[in-house]
C-alpha cells in the first residue's frame, strides 16, 4: 500500500503539465483497432460523414460521460473518444492516465450545425462540468481530466469564447472561480488520436459504469450581440 507521502507525491506529479521533452516516447501508429461504426448512432467513427458536417473537440473529465452526454443531443451525427492537446504520438490509455503524455480525455463531436448550432453546443459543454477546476473534476485528479475546447472553424472559436465570457461572470455569481478552460485551434492542440475500442460509447457498453458529470447546475446564458 502506498504511503501518504507517495500518494499526495503521485497527485502533485499528475497535476503538473508534461514538459515535451519529457513526454513518453509513443510509437508510428495504432497498436489497436478502431471501431469503424457508432455503437449507438451506428454512423462511421472516423467518416466520410454528410457534407456540411462541422467537428468539434471537447475535453470535460472523463469521457466517458462526456461522450454519452454528446451523442444524446440533436443534430449529433457520431461521436468518438480519444486523447488530445499533448505530446506523445498514438498514446494509450494506460500511457495518457500517467501525464506524462500531455494528452487530456477528449470527445470528438461532429455534427450539423443547422440542427446544433457552435452556440448551442458550447452551452451544453460549460453546463455538463466545472470548467474552473483546473487539472480535475471531481475525484478526477490529473492533467489528463482538464477542460479543453479545440476549435476547427472560426465561429467555433467565437461561440467558445463569447459563451466562456457570458459564463464566467454567472459562474463566479454563484461562488465559482476562474473559468480555467483551454482554448485553442484544433491544428495548434496537435491530433486526436481516438481511444481503444472498449473506451468508445463505453456507457452504452457498461450501463453501470461509473463516470459522472460533475455540473455546477449553472445555466450558460447565450451570448449578448
Amino acid at each position: 500500500m502506498a504511503s501518504l507521502f507517495e500518494t499526495l507525491l503521485g497527485t502533485s506529479l499528475r497535476t503538473q503539465m508534461v514538459d515535451p521533452d519529457k513526454a513518453l516516447k509513443g510509437r508510428d501508429g495504432y497498436p489497436y483497432a478502431i471501431p469503424e461504426t457508432h455503437t449507438v448512432l451506428g454512423t462511421p467513427l472516423q467518416g466520410p460523414w454528410p457534407e456540411g458536417t462541422r467537428v468539434l473537440y471537447l475535453a470535460s473529465g472523463c469521457f466517458w460521460g462526456a461522450e454519452k452526454e454528446a451523442w444524446q443531443l440533436p443534430g449529433v451525427v457520431t461521436t468518438a473518444v480519444g486523447y488530445m492537446g499533448g505530446y506523445t504520438p498514438y498514446p494509450t490509455y494506460e500511457e495518457t492516465c500517467t501525464a506524462r503524455t500531455g494528452h487530456t480525455e477528449t470527445v470528438m463531436v461532429a455534427y450539423d450545425p443547422q440542427q446544433l448550432s457552435d452556440v448551442d453546443l458550447m452551452r451544453h459543454f460549460w453546463e455538463e462540468h466545472d470548467p474552473t477546476q483546473g487539472f480535475r473534476q471531481g475525484n478526477d485528479v490529473g492533467t489528463q481530466y482538464r477542460s479543453a475546447v479545440f476549435y476547427t472553424t472560426p465561429e467555433q472559436g467565437e461561440a467558445a469564447r463569447a459563451t466562456a465570457a457570458e459564463y464566467g461572470p454567472r459562474l463566479k455569481a454563484n461562488g465559482y472561480g476562474d473559468i480555467t478552460t483551454e482554448i485553442r485551434p484544433a491544428e495548434e492542440a496537435g491530433p486526436f488520436y481516438y481511444a481503444e475500442a472498449a473506451h468508445q460509447q463505453y456507457l452504452q457498453k457498461n450501463p453501470g459504469g461509473y463516470c459522472p458529470v460533475n455540473s455546477t447546475g449553472v445555466a450558460c446564458p447565450v451570448p449578448t450581440a
